[in-house]
């Protein structure tokens, strides 16, 4: 289908509860409807167009159209379209009915909304806190526009009891084993209860957002549009360059620009070599989840000399500053060209040699195979993305479906395993890495010369949308951006992949062995926030306390002598 064949369907099948459809880019349908039929609508976009969710949107609008606006981002991707089902919210009666029933991997989506600007969708399945802490009082709604960025609202103390999150109890004849907050293969933290019959997983629940770092708050009220590039590179400590990139690419939609052939090249030379690090980082924390040692100081060995190639390129290790609205700010000079040859043929040759010795080892096999199973229709269901997509058996990458950068003139080969389990991700990872050196290759053979940044005037026009998504390694990043006055954003909405595959783990951990939950949550590579409180359990009084970050401080004050 194409973009008007799609807006004929919904108009024939919702009539007047379509109230209007622009196509205000290419193949992007921004489609105004009917808040009483917004759960109808996405049942029909999801279910029967066979769309895929990708994330809601709240939109606090009061100050200029007097409502909040809900965006729901479904993608046709073998079609190359996104849909953008918008409607508007009474701040008198803010409350819209839940897609969640219909649509299971809006679940979180929806409870961020409601966190975050008070908008409630009525129906919703697992209604409690997600982002917000147990601390933060009821009623205060960080990204209402009246929210200031700094916090401090007169009379209301943030640190004041709020609604604590409940979490699920066991089954009957269930043990609960707590994985976190903090735990031994969990790089960062996130808190699980699983409950196990012996040794075999029958359930489990999760708690995670312990810090909210105010980015989106951020984007929407404080930095202006060639700030928010540095930031967004720090929503993630792995890859980060993917979030610049899309960012720009969002605002650069929103406000008409086209950026130089020359830039759209070097941005998908560094989001692939960004690739190839960030997929040999996590073979090495795989390999040492099982106890494979030996992995983890190979793979960490080869990927080394990735980061001193693109710290000569960028000037930095990681976070590499190199993307602005409109382009890039460092060319890819010819000496660099040489030196990315050499690095990535050292890193070709010694990875197929290590693919092999993993391959051909019976012991790391059986810790892989048939462990931590998502079939092909709980992934679609769950609207996952990246390796852990396309170890189910799930052909999408945005690289292929929706071309940005230079994909569009160098074809990418979507790699694809059917299996469902850890060997199939993994063995995803590994063969993209390969096409991720093939595609450098190309890009540099083909790269044309020019300039690296637009030549931009004047400011961007407010009350203009955009979204754009970017493959990261872990999968698909999605960027919206409403732009504003004052030469900032209005809206800035982010979601990392792991935001989608993380709701997935709970189906992958059903019915597996205790021993295999470790590798089988870092087989998505999951990335999540940082963590401002701790649960103690009193194994003496049979007691757990959630301590607050006001109470933690004054305990380790107290500790080294301080009041």
């Amino acid at each position: 289908m194409n973009a008007k064949e799609v807006a004929e369907k919904l108009k024939g099948k919702f009539k007047e509860d379509i109230l209007k459809i622009e196509e205000k880019v290419k193949d992007k349908l921004y489609i105004n409807i009917n808040k009483k039929k917004v759960k109808d609508i996405a049942d029909y976009v999801f279910n029967e167009l066979k769309a895929r969710f990708n994330i809601s949107a709240g939109t606090d609008r009061r100050n200029i159209h007097g409502d909040f606006q809900i965006t729901h981002i479904f993608s046709l991707d073998s079609d190359k379209i996104f849909l953008l089902l918008q409607t508007s919210v009474d701040p008198n009666d803010p409350n819209i009915d839940s897609i969640t029933p219909k649509v299971p991997g809006a679940n979180w989506a929806e409870r961020e909304f409601r966190d975050m600007i008070g908008v409630n969708p009525i129906g919703h399945p697992d209604p409690r806190r997600l982002v917000l802490s147990d601390d933060w009082p009821e009623n205060v709604y960080p990204l209402r526009k009246d929210f200031p960025a700094d916090c401090k609202i007169p009379g209301v103390s943030v640190g004041a009891p709020g609604p604590r999150v409940v979490m699920k109890e066991p089954p009957p004849d269930a043990t609960v084993v707590p994985i976190g907050p903090f735990f031994p293969v969990l790089e960062e933290p996130s808190q699980w209860r699983v409950f196990v019959k012996g040794e075999t997983v029958v359930g489990c629940d999760y708690r995670g957002f312990y810090i909210h770092r105010g980015i989106e708050k951020m984007g929407d009220s404080v930095l202006t549009y060639n700030q928010i590039p540095f930031i967004a590179e720090r929503i993630c400590g792995i890859c980060g360059f993917v979030h610049s990139c899309c960012y720009c690419q969002t605002v650069e939609e929103a406000a008409g620009i086209e950026i130089p052939k020359r830039a759209k090249y070097i941005r998908s030379i560094i989001l692939e070599l960004e690739r190839i690090h960030s997929h040999l980082l996590w073979l090495g924390i795989a390999g040492h989840i099982i106890g494979f040692d030996t992995v983890l100081m190979q793979s960490w060995r080869m990927r080394e000399p990735v980061m001193w190639l693109t710290e000569r390129i960028t000037g930095n290790r990681k976070t590499y500053g190199m993307n602005l609205i409109g382009g890039v700010r460092r060319d890819i000079t010819k000496e660099n060209e040489k030196e990315i040859l050499e690095v990535i043929g050292k890193i070709e040759k010694e990875l197929l040699a290590l693919i092999e010795a993993i391959q051909g080892d019976t012991t790391l096999m059986m810790r892989l195979k048939d462990v931590g199973i998502l079939s092909y229709e709980d992934a679609v269901k769950m609207s996952v993305t990246g390796p852990t997509a396309r170890g189910s058996g799930v052909e999408i990458d945005a690289r292929v479906d929706h071309p940005f950068a230079a994909y569009e003139y160098v074809p990418v080969k979507k790699c694809v395993h059917k299996e469902g389990d850890v060997l199939a991700r993994t063995l995803v990872r590994l063969e993209e890495t390969l096409e991720s050196i093939r595609i450098i290759r190309e890009c540099l053979k083909q790269m044309p010369d020019g300039d690296i940044m637009a030549n931009l005037e004047g400011d961007v026009t407010a009350g203009k949308e955009g979204v754009s998504v970017v493959e990261a390694p872990r999968g698909e990043v999605i960027h919206y951006v409403i732009t504003g006055p004052e030469n900032k954003p209005y809206r800035w909405r982010v979601r990392a992949p792991t935001y989608a595959n993380l709701q997935s783990v709970p189906l992958m951990f059903s019915n597996a062995t205790l021993a295999d939950v470790p590798i089988t949550l870092g087989s998505i590579d999951p990335c999540f926030s940082c963590t401002e409180r701790v649960e103690v359990v009193d194994l003496k009084k049979g007691k757990s306390k959630i301590y607050t970050q006001d109470e933690l401080l004054k305990l380790s004050r107290r500790k080294y002598g301080g009041k």
